[in-house]
Formats: structure tokens, sequence, C-alpha cells
């Protein structure tokens, strides 16, 4: 699909950690524009580059280090905005520029359990932009609020969708180990994290939330409500001292259990929806299945598709559930900003938006 002139866009929270990765991932991008940042009250009025600590390693795009930072609260007249905004900040705040008539395409997790708010990740469940609609209707919005889940959430999802349709996943148990990154900056102090693994990530609701936006994810679309899919989900999160990529190990029960080489297999032959695989943030393949004993790993498999791969190995046979794996993806890429804008150029190609 290609776009006679670019779609201009707002980055709401842009100077924070995954604000820096929409600004880096929007740099080039072949629909969008950014035209409008926003930040804190320090950083109105000043221009981006001067007010970012910028933390990663290419140079802030010169096009956006010039704008103007404008105040969240301050709705600016863009199709898509993208937000990075803190929980609280985005409950407050969304919905402002969604009434304006705004497709906020949202980081924050807000939002991600609202009855009329998609949770969407594209390759899974495009169907359920359906209650966008509604979401409208009722809300009283000329835009709309559609949020990508939780950055742990992705890594477990992604794979256990083909597993799901092929098997029916009825419980799980996941354990993950989460870069720093996922805090954001400054984030874990390094006399905390380095020669040391924490069993527990800082705001206290990780847990919570894997073990809830699974279902959702993974549910359906009915009569403009969601069923959410009935799975038994235990999480266990820890932080790790690896600087990007979360690793899920998990173990899963399903209802006709797979061998191994099944299981393999509809992983590597699954491929998105039609209308996702020639979106342009879209990975050639949702899941790449790795045959070495010792992957994935975050520094070799994070990148994978430009940080929107996700990386599955050591595919088995488990003692007390049936089927046990180690997946990986790149948590601000993936699991964020990338993820984030795959669902706006979703938006896009199926015409809610431009």
């Amino acid at each position: 699909m290609a776009r006679a002139s670019k779609l201009p866009v707002a980055v709401l929270g842009a100077t924070g950690a995954v604000g820096q990765r929409f600004v880096q991932l929007l740099a080039a991008h072949p629909w969008f524009e950014i035209a409008v940042v926003t930040g804190s009250e320090r950083s109105v009025g000043r221009r981006y580059g001067e007010v970012t600590r910028w933390i990663l390693p290419e140079a802030i795009p010169a096009a956006v280090a010039g704008l103007t930072v404008q105040p969240t609260e301050q709705v600016a007249e863009v199709p898509i905005a993208f937000s990075a905004l803190p929980t609280e900040q985005a409950r407050a705040l969304e919905p402002q520029w969604a009434r304006a008539g705004v497709f906020v395409c949202s980081n924050a997790s807000a939002f991600r359990m609202d009855p009329l708010v998609p949770l969407l990740i594209p390759e899974v469940n495009p169907e359920h932009l359906g209650i966008v609609e509604r979401q409208q209707r009722e809300r009283g919005w000329r835009g709309a609020i559609i949020t990508n889940p939780n950055c742990a959430t992705i890594t477990l999802v992604i794979p256990l969708k083909p597993l799901h349709d092929a098997f029916g996943v009825q419980r799980l148990m996941v354990t993950t180990l989460q870069a720093v990154s996922g805090a954001g900056y400054p984030g874990v102090a390094s006399l905390d994290i380095l020669d040391n693994l924490i069993p527990n990530i800082a705001d206290g609701g990780e847990e919570a939330k894997i073990e809830s936006e699974p279902r959702k994810l993974l549910g359906r679309l009915v009569d403009g409500s969601f069923q959410d899919a009935p799975l038994g989900i235990s999480a266990q999160v820890t932080r790790v001292p690896v600087l990007d990529g979360h690793t899920a190990a998990v173990a899963v029960a399903f209802a006709r259990r797979p061998a191994p080489d099944e299981a393999i297999a509809c992983l590597r032959e699954w491929r998105a929806p039609e209308p996702v695989r020639s979106l342009p943030s879209a990975p050639p393949a949702p899941v790449v299945v790795r045959d070495e004993p010792d992957r994935p790993q975050p520094r070799r498999d994070r990148d994978l598709y430009g940080g929107m791969g996700t990386t599955v190995g050591r595919v088995r046979s488990c003692s007390l559930f049936d089927l046990r794996f180690v997946a990986l993806s790149h948590n601000t890429i993936r699991g964020a900003a990338g993820g984030a804008i795959l669902n706006a150029e979703l938006l896009v190609a199926q015409g809610i938006v431009g």
C-alpha cells in the first residue's frame, strides 16, 4: 500500500525511553511523519533536542530535534497520536485526544482492559478493531483509543496464538526474565541489578497483567463485546541485568497434546492474516524457531526483523504440562513503540484512519 503523502502524527511523552523509541522508529517511516511532540512541564516551549536526554545509539533525528515540545493537555490537529505517557497521565489525557478526533495508539496500561478498547496485536487479533465504532458511539468520541499489551505479554502471546488455534491452550505457567530498559530511564539502580536479579517488577502489577491480558488477546469479539479465552495462567516475573529483550520460559497444557515436532511445524508455518502481512512494520514471519539448544538469547536474537520479530527455542515435552518453550522479543520495539506503530498501520490499511 503506497501513500501519496505522509500522515502527520504526534508523540505524547516523547522525551522518555519509549517516547524516544517512537521518535527513532518514525523518523523514516513511509506513512507517518512526526509533526508534534509533547512532554512534561519542564520541557514545554523548548526544542526537543535540547531537553531530551537521548539514550539510543543513533543521533536524534534532525527533523524532530528542532520541534518545540508542546503540552500534552493541548490536543493537536493530527489523525494519530502515539502515547508513551505514564499510566495516570494516560488515564487523564488520552480520552481528551480521542474525544477531539485523534486515534490514540497507546503503550500505556490505563485502558488495556477497558471493555470498549481493543487490546491489539495485529498478527493475533486484528478483528478486535471491530469494537472501535461502538467505543466512539458510546463514549461520544470522534477518535478512539487502541492499546498494545504489556511488553512481556507480547513475548508470550505471539507464539501462543498459533498453538492455541491448533491445539487449544488450557493453562500455562510462565516465568519472565525482563530487561532493565523495561523500567524506563533511569530505571533500576545499578547497585540493585548488577550481579543480581530481582524476583519482582517495581510496580507490583506485572504478574497481574500477564495473567489477564492474554485472555483478552486470545478471546473473541462477539456481537460487539469481548469474550475472554478461558485460560488458566500463572506468572512469575523477574528483572535481569540485560539491556534490551524480554525472555519468557513457558510450560503449556493443551486440549490436544502436540508432539514437539508438531508444535515446531505449527509455529514455523504460521503467518499473519493477509491485511497485516504487507504493513511496513510487520515482520516477514511472526515467529522464528531456533533449533540450537542455547537459543534464544537477548543479545543475539532481540534485533530480529528490526526488533519486530519473536524468537522461540527449546521446544520440548514437559513432564508436568504438555509442552515447554522459551520465547524472546525486543521489549521497547516489538513490546512497546514498534507494536503501537504496527497497530496504527493497521488502522490506516483498514481505512479507519486516513
